[in-house]
């Protein structure tokens, strides 16, 4: 990944460059993204989540080496060059196996980084964090340090087997909860610089003990908490005056700038911040499926407006019947039994977004879109339901067709992060 450390390196001698990184596994997600991509001719960082993609298949059936294909796929149908499209694994350690003693949870994490690193993934994100089921909570940054060790040298021997280029990695023990907070947030505590020499020491010290020495070099970001966050419905904006200590405090250490999670629905302007303070890597994910629902939502609804649709989709309807029915990836998320039914269609944690794969939904998706190329929304209906997109067709910027619409519409939540990266 020599390609994404000359950023860092161009970042850290004052350019106002960064990147985002897409943790989504839609193929409509991934499509915009390349799209973008390849019209504005950057690199496109696509990570999979341990829970979205792992040796068992994950949430989405795939293992790593299935996702690149299926990532590749989508490049050569786009035609965004493989070259441009960069794979990084998210959150990879026990995170899947928390309820399991520490040695199974790690001897799986083990597996898990020998497959991303074995299937061409080169940035690493190395996640142990979270207790297992014997662990003291907290886990001790010592424990932490030498699990995240481990795994890098899981890492560094894949790759020396497999070629290419060696992998980079990113480190940090204050990590957000992958895919939002459940419950309301509050306030948020800003990591303290304090913090950020404690956990960057005590992962030199560790990888060092392993003979990671090279490896360590390969550190290019930490993971902390600046202060954003977002919960079922409100959103924590960044707030740089809060965060100003611990952005000063990356100033001794050249090698390394911050990667920020949960910066979905953030504003354009709280994104150019993030970037100028030196989170130059920003994770985006439910913000980006979060639209392609507000889309589809859209979409489904002129559908139903439209006269002489023999078969409507009924897109909407089948989705939180489906959800309701398999509980299991929104339950434990969702406590409010007042509020069920307006978390389950617009959370802002998106857990929808399980659900896409699900045959119904599929079955219903493909009905939406191919009734909507058969009968085109008349332009009346788009300024109703997407006045966005009606204008960019107005002015030329957008063919008027289904599948036109719904890219744009993704692509939305992806733009402010390519003007924030400096593309």
């Amino acid at each position: 990944m020599r390609a994404l450390t000359d950023l860092v390196q161009r970042h850290k001698r004052g350019e106002g460059v960064g990147i985002y990184s897409l943790c989504s596994a839609h193929p409509r997600v991934i499509e915009a993204a390349m799209h973008e991509a390849r019209v504005r001719e950057t690199p496109l960082l696509i990570e999979a989540t341990c829970n979205q993609v792992n040796q068992f298949g994950g949430y989405t059936g795939m293992t790593p080496a299935d996702f690149r294909v299926f990532v590749h796929a989508i490049a050569d149908r786009i035609g965004l060059t493989r070259e441009r499209v960069w794979l990084g694994g998210d959150h990879l350690g026990p995170n899947v196996w928390q309820k399991e003693p520490a040695a199974a949870a790690m001897a799986k994490a083990d597996v898990l980084v020998e497959q991303y690193v074995s299937a061409g993934f080169r940035k690493i994100h190395l996640d142990c964090s979270m207790a297992c089921a014997d662990d003291p909570t907290p886990v001790p940054e010592a424990t932490i340090a030498a699990r995240a060790a481990r795994l890098a040298q899981v890492a560094e021997s894949a790759w020396q087997r497999a070629g290419g280029e060696a992998p980079v990695y990113v480190i940090g023990t204050e990590v957000p909860v992958p895919g939002g907070a459940a419950e309301e947030l509050a306030q948020l505590t800003v990591t303290s610089p304090e913090s950020v020499e404690l956990t960057i020491e005590t992962h030199r010290r560790a990888f060092v003990a392993a003979g990671l020495e090279a490896a360590w070099s390969r550190v290019i970001a930490l993971v902390v908490q600046p202060g954003v966050e977002f919960d079922l419905h409100k959103v924590v904006d960044y707030r740089p005056d809060k965060a100003r200590a611990l952005t000063a405090s990356l100033a001794r250490h050249p090698q390394f700038v911050f990667e920020a999670h949960s910066t979905d629905y953030q504003t354009p302007e709280n994104l150019e911040a993030l970037v100028r303070d030196h989170f130059a890597i920003l994770k985006v994910g439910p913000g980006a499926t979060f639209a392609l629902r507000e889309t589809l939502w859209a979409l489904a609804a002129i559908e139903s407006e439209m006269p002489g649709i023999a078969q409507p989709s009924g897109l909407r309807e089948v989705t939180l019947r489906v959800m309701r029915e398999n509980p299991a990836q929104w339950r434990g998320h969702y406590h409010d039994a007042a509020n069920e039914s307006l978390d389950l269609a617009y959370s802002l944690s998106d857990r929808i977004r399980y659900y896409w794969p699900h045959p119904e939904v599929v079955r219903a998706c493909d009905r939406l879109l191919e009734n909507l190329r058969r009968q085109p929304a008349p332009l009346t209906l788009v300024s109703q339901y997407l006045p966005r997109q009606y204008a960019a067709i107005r002015s030329h910027e957008i063919e008027p067709g289904v599948d036109a619409l719904l890219q744009d519409g993704v692509a939305e939540s992806i733009r402010p992060y390519l003007r924030a990266c400096g593309a």
